[in-house]
């Protein structure tokens, strides 16, 4: 019965992980895109909005990808690829994302010398 628990649980998941990525990996192209371009992160929004999405983005991507080598390590395999191999979709996006956060962050600190913190600064939006 632990069993039959343990896969719901991992279907919910799944199941959550998919939508989660598929909306955080484009914020990160668009944070990142702004970033290389002004210098600083996205813009607070309204009411701290879309701040608030872009630092959850990054929480999410970051999550896919510890998941994923967690389960690497434990089954000798990366992640199911879950309905119409979305799930292994969002963890390759995930995983190219890393990427090229580690690129851009990289270049903006050889660049500018820092990298935006997460709270807006006001040399960005003050």
């Amino acid at each position: 019965m632990a069993k039959e628990n343990s896969n719901t649980s991992n279907s919910l998941i799944e199941k959550a992980a998919i939508p989660s990525g598929l909306i955080s990996t484009p914020v990160i192209a668009w944070s990142l895109y702004t970033l290389k371009t002004t210098g600083c992160g996205l813009p607070p929004g309204p009411g701290g909005s879309i701040g608030a999405l872009e630092g959850i983005s990054y929480l999410v991507v970051l999550g896919i990808v510890g998941w994923s080598l967690y389960t690497k390590t434990k089954t000798g395999s990366g992640l199911p690829n879950g309905p119409f191999g979305l799930l292994g979709a969002v963890e390759g996006l995930s995983y190219l994302t890393l990427l090229a956060i580690l690129v851009v962050f990289g270049l903006q600190y050889i660049e500018q010398g820092y990298i935006p913190g997460p709270l807006p600064a006001d040399q960005c939006f003050g």
